[in-house]
């Protein structure tokens, strides 16, 4: 019988194609500072990106469609009265985005729905804590508005943002600078690198270490780990000699690596980014000019190398858009958003297929922007894993994610003042016969809203179909 050489795999032959010039976002002072995140930050209506900005620190918020030649004077989120180091979007709110800065504090923000006419430079809410800069921050994956700051004080943050308080502080995990912080796919569990080289997973609520493993990997430069779909964790990192690993570890036994790869002797910081979806890893180097990308499996070696997309210009950054954003038509599996000095460079992933058909092995049931808790369900303790949608009508997901910032703009009404919380009280004790007809009329306008919605994006889905065909008529004609 004949050994099988090739291993079979249907993302075997994906491959990254950069888009036109006119679909760039050009003429952006990508920041300088010195850093080790990805200093851009994509959702399916914005990308930020952030820039160089004398007297603080600001980040530009471009709708996705504004491509071309940025203006100088493009109003910019500028609240930070030092650099901004790291944005990150709230995944149950499109309009929400929170950063983190040198000036120690953590603030969350509103973009207007059709993206900034003047600057911002309020923020919603601030949140004050961190002795030292602010290096990372990261939503909860599951829990509406809860967000993760860690700082170069060494210690990690969580707040609830609807309060502006901040709930956990986790002060005496880590000796040294953490280096990333990753959440579990249900927000249950954290999973930290640090620069006394170690890795831990921390239990936040219980304020406790479960596994921890020491020189995880051996050199002295910066490590990354992220948390994967199945609760394995995958790390970049250095070994004695400086060449890049990757190595892929069990939660439970933090001892002995899955497996680990040496890759090259470049000496860029490796950034990962997962799609749980389908269990490909991609790694962008900061100051590569490629993007490396591996399949996950339960096989040996058990990751798979799949291919590397290549180009002339190092990335300062890259940005990486959540699957709900992406063309399923096009059998787009990534899209990334690769920072050059001046200009942000969209870049696709796409599976060759034939059919022109919606292709549901590429595309499983993924993460949907509703929240499966409240914050003070999750901070008592309650567990919830993503709440999945479907992508196969390609647009049902965005009427119901605009309805829903729409419905939840928890952020502009919390923090509430004490009288505001009385009067709550009163009127829940003693509802008032008025209060039924209320609700039918806010029923009713929900259901005007949701209606317009869904025209609209038929509307803009009909309008791409046409331009589609007025392109392929062009062809034809020439």
């Amino acid at each position: 019988m004949l050994r099988r050489v090739v291993r079979q795999s249907k993302f075997r032959h994906v491959f990254g194609q950069a888009v036109r010039n006119d679909q760039c976002y050009d003429d952006i002072r990508v920041s300088r500072v010195t850093w080790d995140s990805s200093f851009c930050a994509v959702n399916p209506k914005f990308v930020a990106i952030i820039i160089e900005a004398s007297g603080g620190g600001a980040f530009l918020v471009l709708p996705l469609q504004k491509t071309g030649r940025i203006d100088k004077a493009y109003p910019t989120v500028c609240g930070h009265t030092g650099q901004v180091l790291d944005i990150d979007w709230c995944p149950h709110n499109d309009q929400v985005i929170a950063s983190g800065s040198e000036d120690c504090t953590v603030m969350v923000w509103q973009i207007p729905e059709n993206g900034l006419e003047t600057s911002l430079s309020t923020p919603v809410v601030v949140l004050e804590g961190h002795s030292k800069r602010v290096g990372i921050v990261s939503w909860h994956p599951t829990a509406r508005n809860v967000l993760l700051s860690a700082g170069c004080d060494n210690q990690i943050f969580i707040w609830n943002v609807g309060t502006g308080e901040a709930m956990i502080n986790l002060e005496d995990m880590h000796p040294d600078v953490i280096f990333s912080v990753s959440w579990s796919r249900n927000g249950n569990l954290l999973c930290t690198a640090c620069k006394d080289k170690k890795v831990r997973v921390i239990d936040p609520r219980k304020k406790r270490i479960v596994a921890e493993k020491d020189k995880a990997h051996e050199g002295a430069r910066p490590m990354r780990a992220i948390f994967l779909a199945d609760g394995n964790i995958f790390t970049t990192g250095f070994n004695r000699m400086s060449e890049r690993q990757l190595a892929l570890w069990k939660t439970e036994n933090l001892d002995e690596p899955i497996c680990v790869q040496e890759m090259d002797s470049s000496n860029g910081i490796l950034l990962p980014f997962y799609d749980p979806d389908t269990n490909i890893v991609y790694l962008c180097g900061k100051g590569d000019s490629s993007i490396r990308y591996f399949e996950i499996t339960d096989e040996s070696p058990y990751v798979h190398y799949l291919n590397t997309f290549s180009t002339k210009e190092p990335q300062r950054g890259m940005g990486y858009m959540p699957k709900r954003g992406l063309d399923v038509n096009k059998c787009e599996i990534a899209r990334f958003y690769k920072l050059h000095e001046r200009k942000c460079e969209p870049i696709i992933m796409t599976v060759p297929r034939k059919s022109d058909l919606f292709q549901d092995d590429l595309y499983p049931d993924t993460a949907g922007p509703d929240p499966t808790l409240e914050a003070e369900e999750w901070f008592a303790g309650k567990n919830g894993g993503p709440i999945l949608v479907s992508l196969k009508d390609g647009y049902v997901s965005t009427k119901n994610r605009d309805l829903k910032v729409v419905k939840t703009n928890v952020l502009e009404n919390k923090p509430a003042t004490k009288a505001e919380n009385i009067t709550a009280v009163q009127k829940h004790a003693s509802p008032q016969p008025s209060a039924v007809s209320v609700n039918k009329m806010e029923d009713k306008l929900e259901e005007v809203l949701r209606e317009f919605k869904s025209l609209r994006d038929r509307v803009i889905l009909q309008d791409r179909r046409i331009a589609r065909l007025e392109e392929q008529v062009a062809k034809v004609a020439i």
